[in-house]
């Protein structure tokens, strides 16, 4: 007799082995159509596994979870199924579950077009219709090696005999019909729960991620349990889509990106207006607080980066270079040039805190596959500061700073904020007693602070814990972007210390910060947040004045001149064109006002105004106009009371 307890503190008994269907279908014929999969004294099984001794279970659905995980993984099965009925000579590599979705990496003689994609799709279509069983067979490592030899599977094949040990265990295999996959599983146990999906697009994508690896692609899904959970995510990625920062940066002429300089931005004027204007709002912030704005170099020698643990941590992702012999890497981050502008002169404990700030441009070789326009480049410029001050002061400088954070972060139309504080990882440098101190200061800081916060386990930099600042976008996106490090060990690697109130040498604390993190990316989701309608203090062009005939020429280039002299960003546009057709251009380019100037205008010293938006203000005087958009400036990206 076999038990088997439910959640719910139940039992059924059975008089032989069982399946986690076997129980759904004891329960009930609709919680069997529902169940997707099951736990086993807590171990995530298929539907279709045998139970044979008593046994706590959970059974799984499609409203659930982890249940969505597995729809979702079963249908980059289909994928599999699908093309190799498409397309025969089509090899299938790796097919894994991603947020919202999944994708198929295949290797195939010609390149995949959207009309395959569509073909894939219908076929998937009819498959599912058909509700055909999924068979899960357990086969030894040989008749895996031979399956898929015979299959002409070369990618599966070196999964095997590479990624799964030689240890005697069987190998899974899942049969849809006549198409044959591998995985850990679970899947589904019948395709009458795999409805609701849309395959979204093909790129490329490198074998196991590595250039030197064949080029293969990678054809995306979206999967959800319901037709109304489908059509939000859909609707989602179409309001995304409309707000991609590299589409709108098109139409308003921000920047570009070309392949001679992979991963680095060419900054178009309007871009670098954007750009410059958020560097010198942050350089006034971080005035106001006592910092002092310092410059170092672009690269060092590589002694200096063993010396501070980069080298060892970090080698992968650093440029370098060689010049007369000596060896150089290119910075990847600013702190350690910002310890020797610490360490010129004694410092005294009566000099602490000591608050150092660098818009400093940083090179990181990151992998060509994860370059994404603004949001992952790999020359970006940090806004980076560091503070050097005594294990007292830690607690009152994460304050401060967390005060600035905030404002910033408000005034740049962001109101949630998610706080994370990450832990030790396993590779890092240093012992666990100064890891205890470490962690224990900011966690401390943080509640005294009064701040919802939760840990992240082992997410920490190799030299010290952090908290983490995130903002969630008006999608719901999750950006993080502003860090507070508390680092012991930099300090003692480098040898900096100060004089303290009993005259001997002392090691500071450093705390790394910073708030907007990558400028390049935070100017990318500032432009998807607002959709590119940047509030007015930070639009490139904030006002464009129109003529209607050349009669006006003269009068709107006086008032352009007059509007530029009190400081704001103005442009005339003069061109022989009709003015809805100037309007449609400028509103297309997200500029926030359109002035425009007949005869009426001119001769009363006036402007009829029109916003971004749409919305007729009417007819200003020019002095009512200054009023209005000094006010909107003052808000920067506040919503009026």
């Amino acid at each position: 007799m076999i038990t088997i307890s439910l959640p719910d503190g139940s039992q059924r008994q059975f008089d032989v082995p069982v399946t986690l269907m076997d129980v759904a279908a004891d329960i009930g014929p609709g919680l069997a159509k529902a169940t997707v999969c099951g736990r086993v004294d807590g171990v995530l099984k298929d539907a279709c596994e045998p139970i044979t001794a008593d046994a706590k279970i959970e059974l799984i659905t499609g409203r659930d979870d982890e249940g969505v995980e597995v729809i979702r993984h079963s249908f980059a099965h289909l994928v599999g199924h699908a093309a190799k009925q498409l397309f025969p000579g089509i090899k299938m590599a790796i097919g894994p579950v991603i947020e919202h979705g999944f994708y198929y990496d295949v290797d195939f003689e010609r390149a995949l077009t959207p009309d395959d994609l569509a073909a894939l799709e219908k076929r998937i279509k009819e498959l599912v219709k058909t509700d055909y069983p999924v068979v899960k067979q357990w086969v030894s490592r040989a008749e895996a090696l031979a399956t898929f030899a015979s299959r002409g599977e070369p990618y599966k094949q070196e999964i095997i005999n590479n990624d799964i040990p030689d240890d005697g265990q069987p190998i899974a295999l899942y049969h849809h019909q006549e198409y044959v996959d591998m995985c850990r599983g679970p899947h589904v146990p019948n395709t009458r729960v795999l409805r609701y999906f849309k395959l979204t697009n093909i790129t490329g994508a490198y074998w196991r991620g590595d250039a030197n690896n064949p080029q293969l692609q990678r054809i995306y899904g979206i999967a959800f349990n319901s037709k109304d959970d489908l059509k939000a995510h859909q609707k989602f990625l179409e309001e995304a889509k409309r707000r991609d920062h590299r589409e709108l940066a098109k139409r308003m002429d921000l920047f570009h990106l070309q392949e001679e300089a992979p991963g680095m931005v060419f900054w178009h004027p309007q871009g670098w207006t954007i750009y410059q204007v958020l560097e010198q709002y942050v350089r006034e912030c971080q005035k106001a607080e006592g910092y002092q704005e310092i410059r170092t170099p672009m690269m060092m020698d590589q002694a200096f980066w063993k010396r501070t643990g980069h080298w060892d941590n970090y080698a992968d992702a650093m440029f370098t270079t060689s010049s007369e012999k000596r060896d150089y890497a290119i910075k990847p981050m600013n702190c350690p040039a910002h310890c020797q502008v610490f360490d010129q002169g004694v410092k005294s404990y009566r000099d602490l805190p000591i608050r150092l700030a660098e818009f400093g441009c940083c090179h990181r070789n990151e992998p060509s596959g994860s370059l994404h326009g603004l949001m992952r480049v790999r020359n970006f410029t940090q806004d980076d500061g560091h503070i050097f001050c005594t294990p007292e002061q830690v607690g009152e400088e994460v304050r401060r700073f967390n005060t600035m954070l905030y404002a910033i972060y408000q005034a740049l139309g962001f109101d949630e904020v998610i706080v994370r504080m990450s832990t030790r990882p396993e590779k890092r440098v240093g012992d666990d007693a100064t890891w205890d101190k470490a962690e224990k200061t900011l966690a401390d800081a943080l509640n005294d602070l009064g701040l919802d916060w939760k840990e992240l386990p082992g997410e920490g930099a190799f030299y010290g814990p952090k908290i983490e600042y995130s903002l969630k976008d008006c999608l719901g996106r999750v950006w993080q972007c502003g860090t507070m490090q508390v680092d012991f060990f930099m300090p003692e690697r480098l040898d900096i210390n100060y004089v303290g109130e009993d005259g001997d040498r002392h090691r500071p604390v450093m705390l790394h910060r910073a708030v907007l993190g990558s400028f390049e990316r935070f100017i990318g989701i500032l432009i998807e947040n607002h959709a590119g309608d940047l509030p007015l203090w930070l639009a490139p062009t904030q006002a464009v004045l129109m003529n209607i005939t050349d009669k006006q020429g003269e009068y709107i280039e006086k008032i352009s001149a007059e509007l530029a002299l009190d400081g704001f960003r103005v442009q005339s546009d003069l061109r022989n064109e009709k003015v809805g057709y100037k309007i449609r251009q400028h509103t297309l380019a997200k500029v926030p006002y359109l002035l425009v100037a007949g005869d009426k205008e001119m001769q009363s010293n006036q402007v009829a105004v029109r916003t971004q938006s749409g919305e007729d203000l009417g007819v200003m005087d020019v002095s009512e106009l200054k009023q209005r958009l000094v006010a909107e400036v003052a808000l920067l990206g506040r919503k009026p009371e």
